[in-house]
C-alpha cells in the first residue's frame, strides 16, 4: 500500500551512519606479480586508508596493516599513489608506502615471520625541512625506490622544492638525508612520478609549472638512465603551455603512450621508441617536438584532470592492446587496438570507471560502479571478454527500491550554451506526495572546480531522495569530461558561470513544475562550497535559493591568493579569476566575504579545523560579516578534520545537520535529526 505524505517528510531506512559507513571507494589500485593491491577508507577508524591486499590464488583480500597505520600522503596536499610493489623470486613481495601521520616511506615484507614495517626516510618536520613522498616505483635490481620528493625550504606553504629522488631499500636513508639521490633538478615546480622504458634505459614523466595547473598545459620529459643509475639527456618530448597531458606511460614495445588535449580532447596518442631513442640523443634542454600518432581519436576524453598524482587513465598490456577509459561525461573501459583504432569497451552494468587501472598478463583489473552499485573490484579478460567482481563486492544495505533513478540532462544556459546535469527526483517505493504538490530541489556543487559530479550509487544522495528531497547534480562550465572548451569557460569566469550554471538548472527545474520554486536549495564542498556561497550572495541569483550549506569553502579570493592556501593552488586563480595585480577589484567583487551583506537566505558552514587547502580562518570572516544581520545560521567546526571529511562522527553530523537546515528552512515535520541551533 502506497502511503501519501508530504515531500520531505518521509521516512527512510538509510540513515547518517549506513552514509558514513560506506563514505569513500577504493583507490591506487595496482598489481605486483599475480596480486592486485590497494587502498580502501575506514571511516570508523579515524577515517584512514586501509592497505589491502588480494592474492592470486582465490583467497579473499586482507588488510595488510593494522590502525592506525594509514596509507596515504600529503603530497600537493591532496595527495598522490601512496604505494608501489615488487614481486621477489623468494620471500614474497616487497612492498613499499606512505604513512600519513608522519609522511614517511615505509618498507614492508609481508610475507616475513612477524613482519613490521621499517622506515626508509627520515623523520622530518611538516613545515621547514620537511619531507613528503609519493608515485613510487621500486626497483630490487637498484636497490632503490624511485618516486616523487617534496621537500620544504622554508616556513611558508609555498616554500618547497619537488623533484624526482631515489631512496634505499635497505633504510639506510631513515637517518640520514644525504642518502636520497636526487635524479632530477628542481627546476620544474611540479613533477608526476617516473615511469622506467621496459628496457630499462628510458625514463618518463609529467612536468608542469605556475600559474598553470595540470589541465591547462604539462610537458612530457623523457631521460636516458646511465649504468650508474643518474639520468642525462632530460629534455620534453611533448606538451607545452596550452596542451595538457595528463598521463604517460611505457609500451610493451618500447614506445610512449600519452593522454594529450593539444585537439581539444584528451585523446591517446604514441610516440615511436625510435623517435623517443632520438629526442633524447637530442641534448638535454633542446626543444624538439617529437612525431606522434593518433591512436583512436575522437570527441571523448581518455583522461581527466590530475587532481591526485598517479591517477591512471589508460594501461598498456604486454600483447599490446591498451586498456583505456573514455566517454563524454562518464568513462567506461574499452579495450583499444592500436594499430587499428578499434576500441571495445568491456561488458557490464558499470557506467563509471575510477582512474586507476591494472595489468595482470591478459587482464585488465579496475574500479567501476554505476548508478545501482558501489565502487567495486572488477577484472576484465581480454582473451574472452568477460568480466567478473573481484573484490569490495557491492553490498545493498537497505532494499534497493529507495535507491534514486537518475536523469542525465542536457539544460540551456545563459547565451544558449549547454549545461550537464544528473538530475535524482524524489524517489520512495511506498511513499508519494499529495496530488499538486511539487518537492523541494537542492542543487549539488561538485569541488574543483576543474572536476566533475560521477553517475554513480551515492547514498548520501538517497539520504535525501528517499526522504522526498530530490538532487540535481550539476557539471557545470569548467567542469571535465566534455572538452577543453567546455573545460576554458570558467578561465577568468569563476563566480560568473558556475553560479548562473546552477542557477540555470534550478530555475528549469521550478520551471517545468519538477521542483518547487521556493523551496530550492544549494550545497557544495571546497570549490563547490564557494560556489554555494557565492550563489547566497550574488546578484546574478538574488532571492533563488531558499537555503545552502556550504562545506570547507573559499571565501575570500584576496586572502587564498596571498598565502591562504597551499602551493598547488596558489595560483590556480590567475586563471580561474584573472592575475590580481591586474583585477584587484573582480577579487572583492566576487568574493562572498564582500558580498555578505546581501545574505538573505539561511546557510549551514561546515569546516574542519586541519584544512590546509580551505583554512577557517576563511570562515571566521566571513562570519564576522554575517553577524548581527538577521541571517540564521550554524557553524560547524570539527577538530582533527582537513579538507574533506572522513571520520564517521564527521560525516554523521554533517550529514543530519543538512537534513536539519531543509527541515528548518523548508517547514519539514521530522524527528529523526535534532534540530540545529541556529545564530542570527
Amino acid at each position: 500500500m502506497t502511503t501519501q505524505a508530504p515531500y520531505g517528510t518521509w521516512p527512510s531506512p538509510i540513515d547518517a551512519a549506513l552514509v558514513a559507513a560506506n563514505d569513500g571507494r577504493p583507490e591506487f589500485l595496482g598489481a605486483v606479480g599475480e596480486e592486485l593491491w590497494w587502498t580502501e577508507p575506514r571511516p570508523r577508524e579515524g577515517g584512514r586508508r586501509a592497505l589491502m591486499r588480494c592474492p592470486g590464488d582465490g583467497r579473499p583480500p586482507v588488510s595488510v596493516l593494522p590502525a592506525p597505520w594509514n596509507v596515504r600522503n600529503r603530497v600537493i596536499e591532496y595527495g598522490g599513489l601512496p604505494w608501489a610493489g615488487a614481486p621477489r623470486t623468494t620471500g614474497g613481495p616487497l612492498i613499499v608506502f606512505t604513512h600519513f601521520a608522519d609522511q614517511r616511506l615505509y618498507a614492508l615484507q609481508p610475507d616475513a615471520p612477524h613482519a613490521e614495517p621499517y622506515p626508509l626516510t627520515p623523520l622530518s618536520q611538516l613545515t621547514a625541512g620537511g619531507l613528503r613522498w609519493c608515485d613510487p616505483v621500486v626497483l630490487p635490481e637498484r636497490g632503490e625506490v624511485w618516486c616523487v620528493l617534496e621537500e620544504f625550504t622554508g616556513e611558508g606553504p609555498t616554500e618547497l622544492r619537488r623533484l624526482l629522488a631515489a631512496v634505499p631499500l635497505d633504510g639506510s636513508a631513515a637517518g640520514d638525508r644525504s642518502r636520497v639521490r636526487e635524479l632530477t633538478g628542481d627546476e620544474d615546480r611540479f613533477v608526476t612520478g617516473p615511469r622506467l622504458s621496459p628496457n630499462g634505459r628510458h625514463l618518463a614523466w609529467l612536468a608542469w609549472d605556475h600559474p598553470a595547473m595540470p589541465w591547462d598545459g604539462t610537458r612530457v620529459m623523457t631521460a636516458r638512465i646511465t649504468d650508474e643509475g643518474a639520468l642525462t639527456g632530460a629534455r620534453r618530448i611533448a606538451g607545452g603551455p596550452e596542451e595538457s597531458v595528463a598521463q604517460a606511460e611505457f609500451a610493451a614495445d618500447g614506445s610512449l603512450l600519452i593522454a594529450s588535449d593539444a585537439d581539444g580532447w584528451w585523446n591517446l596518442q604514441r610516440i615511436d621508441a625510435e623517435a623517443v631513442e632520438a629526442a633524447i640523443s637530442g641534448g638535454a634542454g633542446q626543444e624538439t617536438e617529437a612525431p606522434r600518432v593518433a591512436l583512436c581519436p575522437r570527441e571523448e576524453e581518455f583522461a581527466g584532470a590530475a587532481w591526485k598524482i598517479g591517477q591512471r587513465w589508460f594501461a598498456p598490456l604486454a600483447a599490446g592492446p591498451v586498456a583505456a577509459l573514455h566517454g563524454r561525461g562518464a568513462q567506461r573501459l574499452g579495450v583499444l587496438d592500436p594499430e587499428t583504432g578499434e576500441l571495445v569497451d568491456a561488458a557490464g552494468p558499470w557506467t563509471e570507471w575510477a582512474p586507476s587501472l591494472a595489468v595482470v598478463d591478459s587482464r585488465v583489473v579496475g574500479i567501476a560502479a554505476s548508478p545501482r552499485t558501489s565502487y567495486e573490484i572488477v577484472e576484465l579478460d581480454t582473451r574472452t571478454g568477460h568480466t567478473v567482481v573481484l573484490a569490495a563486492p557491492h553490498k545493498d544495505h537497505v532494499d534497493p527500491a529507495y535507491y534514486p533513478e537518475p536523469q542525465i540532462r542536457t539544460f540551456t544556459g545563459p547565451d544558449g550554451r549547454d549545461v550537464h546535469a544528473h538530475v535524482y527526483p524524489p524517489h520512495h517505493p511506498d511513499h508519494t506526495a499529495p496530488g499538486g504538490e511539487a518537492p523541494p530541489y537542492v542543487v549539488w556543487v561538485h569541488g574543483g572546480p576543474t572536476s566533475r559530479s560521477p553517475l554513480v550509487l551515492d547514498l548520501e544522495i538517497a539520504y535525501f531522495t528517499s526522504r522526498g528531497i530530490g538532487v540535481a547534480e550539476v557539471n557545470y562550465g569548467g567542469s571535465t569530461g566534455y572538452g577543453r572548451e567546455y573545460r576554458n569557460r570558467l578561465r577568468r569566469q569563476w563566480g560568473v558561470v558556475d553560479v548562473e550554471d546552477c542557477a540555470a538548472v534550478a530555475r528549469a527545474l521550478a520551471a517545468e513544475g519538477t521542483a518547487d520554486p521556493a523551496r530550492l536549495a544549494i550545497r557544495g564542498g571546497s570549490a563547490g562550497g564557494w560556489t554555494s556561497a557565492a550563489s547566497l550572495t550574488s546578484p546574478l541569483t538574488e532571492g533563488l535559493y531558499a537555503c545552502g550549506t556550504i562545506s570547507y569553502p573559499i571565501l575570500d579570493l584576496t586572502g587564498w591568493a596571498t598565502g591562504e592556501t597551499h602551493d598547488f593552488e596558489s595560483q590556480y586563480l590567475e586563471s580561474l579569476v584573472g592575475p590580481l595585480a591586474e583585477v584587484p577589484g573582480r577579487y572583492r567583487e566576487r568574493s562572498p566575504l564582500h558580498g555578505a551583506h546581501r545574505v538573505r537566505a539561511p546557510f549551514l558552514l561546515l569546516q574542519g579545523l586541519d584544512d590546509v587547502i580551505c583554512p577557517p580562518v576563511q570562515c571566521e570572516r566571513f562570519l564576522e560579516q554575517v553577524k548581527g544581520r538577521g541571517v540564521p545560521h550554524t557553524y560547524l567546526a570539527f577538530e582533527g578534520e582537513g579538507h574533506g571529511f572522513r571520520k564517521a562522527e564527521t560525516i554523521v553530523r554533517a550529514v543530519e545537520s543538512e537534513l536539519a537546515l531543509y527541515c528548518h528552512t523548508f517547514g519539514l515535520d521530522r524527528d529523526d535529526v535534532p534540530p540545529l541551533e541556529m545564530r542570527t
